[in-house]
């Protein structure tokens, strides 16, 4: 059988006509791929139809997927808040892709019913896992998540984040360009998929027993009021520890309270949202339940490039990948570390070179202790390899 093969194309050229003909001149070395994925930003969303049109008809992929976004990845450059158009081709032999649209108006017929959801996924004992964006708008993602699981079925993908509002968003699915829902592919048959989420975050203090809470609200850990427990770990913090909250202050949730050690992948990481000092409860951006175990978390660019390195470096230890899909926050990039284009060019060094694809998210969507769950300010990714 021959190889999985694929290409990165990009260009942040500004006219659209432009940048469609650079990204498809570097494409044709694939002669009619066998899965496409597209993503423009938004100073090309006008001519978004137009684009998709261009590579249909000459590149001709068989399965084509994509979104709209605040900025682009591909090639060896993250393009950020400019414009931009990235495109992977591949050629994957023996794989079985099926594609899948869920539009605004379905989500009851299909969430509701298992086994049209399989059906629509053409899930089956072969299906590796889905690679699929949404419109965050219009995509009740964690109910799709919880489905998901119930297969059980990895999901990774990210959510458009062209537009701030309802209708302003685009996903791709082969020929047509829509305005809502979620958009993937299904990768079934002899194929590896290999899932990274990289959250970029450091434990402070110690792990606390949650023994008080009310859906997203924390009210005591470890029998005493949250925000007392929250005192005594910043008062036992390190002047550059506490620097870091400027940042933001998370929580980690185990995603398995029952382990006897935790390291790196072993927390969901979310986000505090408010202190309230009359109660003396933490509220959280996610339900946690009394019995789950957590810890206080801090996040700075050093931190997220460790994560980061660490990860990919376990993968470059399994056999060679044939491309990688990478998931960023908008809030990594220039807005996290120091120099440009730090994902990708990392995923490039340790990964040995391989075409790297994607977009800046407004969720990135990746799989931790073996449940999917959306997330904020980390690096998903997808690795493909041959099986």
């Amino acid at each position: 059988m021959a190889p999985m093969h694929f290409l990165s194309a990009v260009s942040d050229a500004a006219n659209a006509a432009h940048a469609v003909a650079r990204v498809i001149e570097q494409a044709r070395a694939i002669a009619r791929p066998d899965l496409a994925a597209l993503f423009i930003t938004a100073a090309h969303v006008d001519e978004a139809e137009w684009i998709l049109d261009r590579i249909n008809t000459e590149i001709e992929p068989q399965i084509l997927i994509g979104c709209s976004a605040e900025g682009v990845i591909g090639g060896d450059v993250e393009i950020e808040r400019s414009p931009g158009i990235a495109l992977l081709v591949g050629s994957l032999p023996g794989v079985r892709i099926s594609a899948i649209h869920i539009g605004e108006n379905e989500w009851a017929d299909v969430l509701d019913d298992q086994v049209n959801l399989i059906e629509r996924l053409g899930h089956g004992e072969e299906s590796r896992a889905l690679i699929g964006f949404g419109d965050p708008f219009t995509c009740p993602i964690d109910a799709l998540m919880k489905n998901l699981d119930d297969l059980p079925l990895p999901l990774i993908g990210g959510m458009a984040s062209s537009a701030r509002r309802r209708g302003e968003n685009w996903l791709f699915i082969n020929n047509k360009v829509v305005d809502g829902g979620f958009v993937g592919v299904t990768l079934n048959g002899p194929i590896k998929v290999e899932s990274i989420v990289s959250q970029g975050c450091r434990p402070v203090g110690e792990r606390f027993i949650v023994t008080k809470s009310n859906q997203n609200i924390i009210e005591q850990l470890g029998g005493k009021p949250a925000i007392n427990q929250l005192r005594d770990v910043l008062e036992s913090m390190s002047e550059s520890d506490k620097q870091l909250l400027g940042y933001g202050l998370y929580i980690g949730r185990a995603i398995d309270e029952y382990r006897d050690a935790f390291g790196r992948g072993d927390f969901l990481i979310r986000n505090v949202m408010q202190l309230d000092q009359e109660t003396g409860a933490i509220v959280l951006a996610d339900y946690v339940r009394v019995g789950q175990t957590v810890q206080f978390q801090v996040r700075d660019a050093q931190t997220a490039d460790e994560d980061l390195r660490e990860m990919l470096s376990k993968s470059s230890a399994n056999p060679q990948a044939a491309c990688a899909l990478l998931f960023g926050c908008n809030g990594r990039g220039t807005r996290m570390f120091a120099q440009s284009c730090h994902d990708i060019a990392m995923a490039h060094d340790i990964l040995g070179g391989i075409p790297v694809t994607g977009f800046f998210a407004a969720g990135e969507l990746g799989p931790i202790g073996g449940k999917n769950f959306i997330h904020g300010h980390t690096a998903s990714m997808a690795i493909l390899r041959p099986d």
